[in-house]
């Protein structure tokens, strides 16, 4: 018998999170390499589930706060070889090629700073990440001023020229 749940991450204030997939207990110290190498002065904290042995909820990172709140949430999702990136100081889009390089990294699920909910299957012995849901649902299609809205944004945070 396999029961679904939907498990609310908690997402601190100014912060970002990568939701990931990844095969391998490797991972975080990789990630953590990926992530200070970026050239970015990002601040982060790295939480992996690992999926057999000890079965621990590994951590790094370079800001305290962060990966205490990155093991919190990977335990409570808890799912076997998926991990949580926290960020601040920098954005998903500045690190998001460097993590799936991780030669670990399997996939990613979100990345995002928008409300998000992990949909978990558990079977009684394992739990697994069925999806995702990242933020809320469109209420409607852009138009001419929203797409002048976003475009100009884009150009503002530098994004975009």
């Amino acid at each position: 018998m396999v029961e679904l749940k939907i498990v609310e991450v908690e997402i601190p204030e100014g912060a970002n999170v990568v939701f990931g997939h990844s095969h391998f207990i490797k991972t975080v110290e990789d990630l953590y390499e990926a992530l200070i190498e970026s050239g970015t002065a990002i601040r982060f904290g790295i939480a992996f589930c690992e999926a057999s042995q000890k079965r621990l909820v590994r951590s790094d990172g370079n800001d305290e706060g962060l990966i205490k709140h990155a093991e919190k949430e990977a335990l409570k999702v808890g799912c076997g070889h998926t991990f949580f990136v926290f960020l601040r100081d920098g954005y998903p889009v500045n690190v998001l090629n460097r993590i799936k390089g991780v030669s670990e990294v399997v996939s990613l699920y979100a990345a995002t700073a928008n409300p998000l909910k992990v949909v978990v299957a558990e079977d009684g012995e394992g739990r697994g990440v069925m999806g995702v849901i990242d933020g809320e649902k469109p209420l409607g299609i852009e138009g001419a001023d929203e797409k002048e809205e976003r475009k100009t944004l884009l150009r503002k945070i530098g994004y975009k020229r």
